[in-house]
């Protein structure tokens, strides 16, 4: 049988479905299991997947999967499902379970080969360790800042500051979100910011693709959280650090099945100020343990 997994989302939900991947190929193991979403390098040397296919690139897929044959169809988004809206469980549990998979507690998993960490390795050099930082997470494009997920920049300079002479500080950022000085930008693709991942001495992470990458590859980071759980996204490898207490009322007028949006909505904002966001000294101690 063909098992069909369509991902609607983000890398950072095609590396937690890696995790529902095994779960699924645990339950099925002599059927095929073939992932549609945006980011098939994602699953890429991955045991449990049979074929990848990106949406732009899937000729002849009824025909090779579909027509005549057995299949069963996993296209429901989990993030529209009562158990994820309760925000009271992790999202690959509640993704397994939809689908009538029994969930383990499996991980996700980058499987990375000897080559590309040879080859993108290769392409860092450094003449001290290496911090990573990934402030900003995806959303609006033509937004620098999503209070939701993102560092404020206070936060992010200060952090640069105390680390830039004992590390090189490296940037894992989207060309159009801001720069900050005494960082080396990285715009990478997707598995060279694994490689890049897999070989840096410190990690300062938010609620995006890095951190889920960080743990997919066994590497304990900090994690930053403001309008997200870690009880939903994160993993206890990693030190999750939350956002100070709330300062204001927030206005939920658009707020539908999460109290606040991934986009940051200006109104659902509950801080007067970015610097009531984090107690930076926290995030610097985290980073020194």
């Amino acid at each position: 049988m063909n098992i069909i997994l369509q991902i609607q989302g983000g890398i950072g939900k095609c590396v937690m479905a890696t995790a529902v991947c095994e779960a699924i190929k645990k339950q099925h193991p002599e059927d095929q299991l073939i992932v549609l979403s945006g980011y098939p390098d994602v699953f890429l040397n991955n045991p449990h997947v049979y074929r990848a296919f990106g949406y732009t690139r899937f000729s002849y897929f009824y025909d090779e999967f579909i027509e005549g044959k057995e299949y069963k169809i996993m296209a429901h988004d989990p993030y529209v499902e009562t158990a994820h809206v309760r925000q009271d469980e992790h999202l690959i549990k509640t993704w397994c379970e939809m689908n009538e998979i029994p969930y383990n507690g499996e991980k996700p998993n980058i499987h990375l080969s000897l080559a590309e960490i040879d080859f993108f390795g290769s392409k860092i050099t450094s003449d001290k360790p290496i911090l990573v930082i990934h402030p900003n997470g995806g959303g609006d494009t033509n937004m620098k800042y999503s209070w939701t997920r993102d560092l404020p920049s206070n936060v992010v300079v200060q952090v640069i500051e105390h680390f830039r002479k004992k590390y090189n500080i490296i940037h894992i950022k989207r060309e159009d979100q801001s720069k900050y000085d005494h960082t080396f930008p990285f715009l990478e693709s997707i598995r060279a910011a694994a490689v890049l991942i897999h070989i840096s001495s410190k990690r300062l992470f938010i609620d995006s693709f890095a951190q889920h990458i960080a743990a997919a590859i066994n590497k304990p980071s900090t994690v930053c959280w403001v309008g997200t759980k870690p009880v939903v996204f994160g993993y206890d490898m990693h030190d999750n650090i939350l956002a100070n207490p709330e300062t204001r009322k927030p206005d939920l007028r658009n707020s539908v099945y999460t109290r606040f949006s991934f986009g940051g909505d200006i109104f659902e904002n509950p801080y007067n100020k970015e610097t009531e966001v984090f107690n930076v000294d926290k995030i610097i101690k985290s980073l020194e343990a």
